[in-house]
C-alpha cells in the first residue's frame, strides 16, 4: 500500500467521536490534513468501490506519481459552541500538480464521495470548470487531466444561496482558451451530466470506462419528466452511445487502469503547450527498413478492400500507433503515431468501411483530429483510398456533403507540414480533403494510385451519356470508352505532367516518409505558438 493510500485508509478508520483538533498550530495543520484524506467517510468509499470505481485519490495515485495538492484543506468544518474544530468534510474536488511519465501535469476531479461531486460553493474554485486547476495549466503552460466523475450543480444550492443564478456565472472560458495553449485531457470516470459533461468534451482527448461510466445533457429522471421516456443511465449515455455512435467521447477502455493508460500514451505524444515541439523519443526500428509486404498489400482487382491498419503498422515506428476514435466515424483511420522517433499523424482511409467513402461521422472526426494535429505543431500524413463521399438518401439527411466541406475547410487551414500519399483511390471533394494547398502540397503516390473528379467507371456513364443510349449495344458502347480512357488515368501518365510530385515503390513508403518529416523539424521549429485559424466554420 502507497503511502496516500495508507493515509486514506488510516484516516478513513478514525472514530466518528474523534478528538478535537489540537490548539498547536502545527498540530492542527495534521489533523485538517489528515481530516481531507478522510473523503466521505468509510460508507461512501465503500459504496464507490461496489460500484467498480475508484477514488479520486486513488485515480491521481495510479495516474502518475509525486502528486502536490492545492488547496488541500478547503472544505466545510464542524465547531462545538466554543467555536472548537471538531472535524473538517473536504471539498468534493481534488486537484494539484502530478508527475505523468516524469513530466509535470495538472490533475483534478471531483470526489464522488463527497456529496456526489457536486459543486463545492465558495468564492474561488478549485476547478471542475474555471478555478485554480484550469488557472495554473492555462499561466503554467502545462498539460491539464480533468478526472471527471460528477453531476455539477444542483438545484439544492438555491435555498442556502437564496436565489437563482444565470448560466455562465461559473462559464467554460478558461476552459475554452487553454484549448489553444496547453494538451488537455478528460476521462469519464462515473456518471456525468451538465457541466462537468460540457468539460468532457472541450478537451483534446476524451476517455470513458465501458459499463462504470456514462455521459448525458441530462440523466434518466430529467428525460423522464421531460419527455416522459423511462431510460437507464448506461442506455442513455454509456460507452456504446458516446463513444461507438455519437463520438461525443473519443475513445473506451474496459477499466480506469486501462482508461489511464491511454492518457499517458496520448500525452507522450504532445508537447508540454503550443510554444515546444512535440517529443522526440529514441528507437531501434530502422529507419530505411523496407517491408516487401507492402508490395501486395493492396489487391488486384481496385474492389477488394485491403487493411489499413496492418499497412500503417508496417510503416510507422514498430508498436507507436495509438488510434483515435477507433469504433466511431470508421472508414476513416486517425492515429497518432512516430517515425523514426517523430510524432505524426496519420490520417487514412478505411477501405473496409463503406470502401473508404467519406460519411457525416467521418468527416467530424476527421476535422477534429486535423485540428489536434495543427494545433500541437505534429505534421499529418494522409494515406488515401476514398471513392468520394458516401452518398444516397441516408448521406444525405446526415449532411454528408456540409459536414465533408467542413472537412475541406479545415485542411485549408492547417499550417502543419502535410504529406499526402494516395494508395489507391484520391476523388473528388473529399480528395480534396487530404492535400494542404497552403503548405508545399506534396502529392506522392504508389503505382496502384487513380485520382480524378470521378472514377472512370461511373463517370463514362455520366459524360458519355448521350452517345451510349445513342448506341446499338450501350454495355458495349461503355466499356469501349472506359477501355479508351483507362490508360490516360495511370499514375505514371501524372507523373510525366508534374500534377503528382513522385511515385514511389510502396516498400520505400517508410524511410520516405521518415525523411520528410525529419526535414520538417527544422521548419517546426519556426512556427511555434497560438494556431491561427479562421473565424468563420461552414
Amino acid at each position: 500500500m502507497s503511502g496516500q493510500a495508507a493515509g486514506v485508509a488510516a484516516a478513513s478508520a478514525a472514530p466518528a467521536d474523534a478528538p478535537d483538533a489540537p490548539a498547536d498550530p502545527l498540530d492542527e495543520l495534521a489533523f485538517r490534513r489528515a481530516e481531507s484524506l478522510k473523503m466521505g467517510g468509510p460508507e461512501a468509499i465503500e459504496r464507490q468501490h461496489r460500484a467498480g470505481r475508484l477514488t479520486v485519490r486513488e485515480r491521481i495515485e495510479r495516474l502518475g506519481t509525486g502528486f502536490r495538492e492545492l488547496g488541500r484543506l478547503t472544505g466545510t468544518g464542524t465547531y462545538d459552541a466554543n467555536q472548537r474544530l471538531q472535524s473538517v468534510t473536504p471539498a468534493p474536488y481534488v486537484c494539484g500538480l502530478l508527475d505523468i511519465e516524469g513530466r509535470p501535469a495538472l490533475v483534478g476531479g471531483e470526489d464522488f464521495t463527497v456529496r456526489g461531486g457536486t459543486t463545492f460553493s465558495a468564492t474561488r474554485r478549485k476547478g471542475g470548470q474555471g478555478g485554480l486547476v484550469e488557472d495554473f495549466a492555462y499561466h503554467y503552460k502545462l498539460p491539464l487531466v480533468n478526472l471527471i466523475d460528477g453531476a455539477g450543480g444542483t438545484v439544492g444550492s438555491i435555498e442556502k444561496r437564496g436565489h437563482t443564478v444565470f448560466p455562465g456565472v461559473h462559464g467554460f472560458e478558461r476552459s475554452v482558451s487553454l484549448l489553444g495553449r496547453s494538451p488537455v485531457v478528460s476521462a469519464v470516470l462515473g456518471t456525468a451530466a451538465g457541466g462537468p459533461a460540457g468539460r468532457a468534451i472541450l478537451s483534446h482527448f476524451s476517455v470513458m470506462v465501458r459499463g462504470t461510466s456514462q455521459i448525458f445533457a441530462a440523466g434518466p429522471p430529467v428525460v423522464k419528466r421531460s419527455l416522459g421516456q423511462e431510460i437507464d443511465k448506461e442506455a442513455l449515455g454509456g460507452a456504446a452511445v458516446a463513444v461507438d455512435k455519437a463520438g461525443t467521447i473519443m475513445n473506451a477502455a474496459a477499466d480506469e487502469d486501462e482508461a489511464f493508460a491511454q492518457i499517458r500514451r496520448f500525452l507522450s505524444f504532445m508537447p508540454a503547450n503550443v510554444w515546444e515541439l512535440p517529443p522526440v523519443v529514441p528507437t531501434d526500428d530502422p529507419v530505411d527498413r523496407c517491408e516487401d509486404a507492402l508490395a501486395g498489400i493492396v489487391p488486384e482487382k481496385r474492389t477488394r478492400p485491403f487493411d489499413m491498419r496492418k499497412l500503417i503498422g508496417m510503416v510507422v515506428d514498430r508498436g507507436s500507433a495509438f488510434e483515435i476514435q477507433p469504433t466511431h466515424g470508421k472508414s476513416v483511420v486517425t492515429s497518432l503515431a512516430r517515425l523514426d522517433g517523430r510524432p505524426v499523424g496519420i490520417v487514412a482511409n478505411n477501405p473496409m468501411v463503406y470502401g473508404g467513402a467519406m460519411d457525416a461521422k467521418a468527416a467530424r472526426k476527421q476535422i477534429r483530429f486535423m485540428q489536434l494535429c495543427d494545433t500541437f505543431h505534429i505534421p499529418l500524413v494522409f494515406l488515401v483510398d476514398v471513392p468520394g463521399f458516401m452518398v444516397g438518401l441516408r448521406a444525405e439527411e446526415n449532411a454528408t456533403l456540409l459536414e465533408g466541406m467542413r472537412v475541406v475547410h479545415a485542411a485549408a487551414q492547417a499550417s502543419v507540414p502535410t504529406i499526402t500519399l494516395v494508395i489507391r483511390k484520391c476523388y473528388g471533394m473529399a480528395g480534396m480533403a487530404t492535400c494542404n494547398k497552403n503548405d508545399v502540397d506534396l502529392k506522392l503516390a504508389w503505382p496502384s494510385g487513380e485520382w480524378g473528379s470521378l472514377p472512370i467507371e461511373g463517370g463514362v456513364a455520366a459524360a458519355f451519356r448521350k452517345e451510349i443510349r445513342a448506341a446499338k449495344d450501350p454495355v458495349a458502347r461503355e466499356r469501349e470508352i472506359e477501355a479508351r480512357l483507362k490508360p490516360f488515368a495511370s499514375p505514371f501518365r501524372t507523373a510525366e505532367a508534374f500534377a503528382v510530385e513522385d511515385v514511389i515503390d510502396p516498400r520505400e513508403t517508410r524511410p520516405v516518409l521518415a525523411s520528410l518529416i525529419a526535414l520538417a523539424e527544422t521548419r517546426l521549429k519556426q512556427d511555434l505558438g497560438p494556431r491561427q485559424t479562421f473565424a468563420f466554420m461552414p
